[in-house]
């Protein structure tokens, strides 16, 4: 094998707690997460050149160690002595800074790909472990499907897959730092918490109604007040036939559930009306 081509899949948060701060900065948390079929291909190439060369679609995404994609091939390149060099191409439609995990996604197909096309004798737990430190996401985003997730976001425990629905992903024109929300966040002022038991429950008898009457993110105490457009597109969605509608991760970037795909095209339409914006995706969940 010469090449190979893998889709790196955004993922979104069906429900997102905070349980404590820990002493080493990072949060607790308790998450259900679900890979959508919105991606990001990643194309990877042997050649006879010592080097890594990567290149994007997306002028302003960048090309060195700065990016994940060139930090996993540099990593994996070093540590398993690679002699071929290789040619990484990144076609992004994942919007970035948007909670949807695009760079960990990117990173996590790289991963995997750079395992497969080289015959690396790496275990699916080693690469998990190597993927945990380049991203709290990158794991979840090399397993894919719907998983609660605790811990930092690296503990993954397997949940029924999330049933047939159309969703809207909408990503408004402001891009926010994760950092700067979680440093923002203040747990005692969080009324609101997700019923990861109920929605569960909900996923386990396919009732999407259930599950989109559920949906929480308590990162919303902190993005909405700072970035009042959130709040403008879950009205929007809710009111053009959503049945329920959430931030997914820090935002910027916001979904709506829907029961058929023509109500999910009306509600495009009548977003980017009203709200005047362009990145909307409709999306179905993707379930290995």
């Amino acid at each position: 094998m010469k090449n190979i081509r893998l889709f790196a899949r955004a993922k979104i948060n069906l429900a997102l707690d905070v349980i404590e701060k820990l002493d080493n900065g990072y949060h607790n948390l308790q998450m259900i997460m679900q890979s959508v079929s919105l991606y990001d291909t990643i194309y990877i190439k042997k050649t006879f050149n010592d080097g890594i060369c990567l290149e994007t679609n997306k002028d302003w995404l960048p090309i060195d160690d700065k990016n994940l994609v060139y930090k996993a091939a540099n990593y994996l390149k070093n540590e398993y002595n690679i002699k071929n060099g290789m040619y990484i191409y990144i076609k992004k439609q994942i919007p970035m800074c948007a909670g949807l995990a695009g760079g960990s996604a990117d990173c996590a197909s790289t991963l995997v790909g750079i395992r497969n096309l080289f015959n690396l004798k790496i275990c699916n737990d080693k690469l998990l472990e190597i993927g945990k430190s380049f991203g709290a996401d990158v794991p979840f985003c090399i397993k894919r499907g719907t998983y609660l997730a605790e811990g930092i976001g690296e503990k993954l425990t397997p949940m029924p897959p999330m049933p047939h629905c159309y969703m809207l992903i909408v990503k408004p024109s402001v891009s926010i730092s994760t950092g700067a929300i979680f440093q923002s966040l203040d747990l005692s002022k969080i009324k609101e918490r997700p019923d990861i038991e109920k929605i569960n429950y909900y996923i386990k008898n396919e009732n999407i109604e259930g599950i989109a009457a559920n949906l929480c993110n308590v990162l919303e105490t902190v993005s909405i007040p700072l970035y009042p457009i959130i709040k403008d597109i879950k009205e929007a969605m809710l009111e053009s036939g959503a049945l329920g509608s959430l931030m997914s991760g820090s935002g910027s970037a916001v979904f709506g559930i829907y029961k058929s795909k023509k109500q999910a095209i009306l509600s495009k339409n009548f977003l980017e009306k009203k709200l005047n914006i362009k990145d909307i995706f409709i999306v179905k969940p993707f379930n290995i």
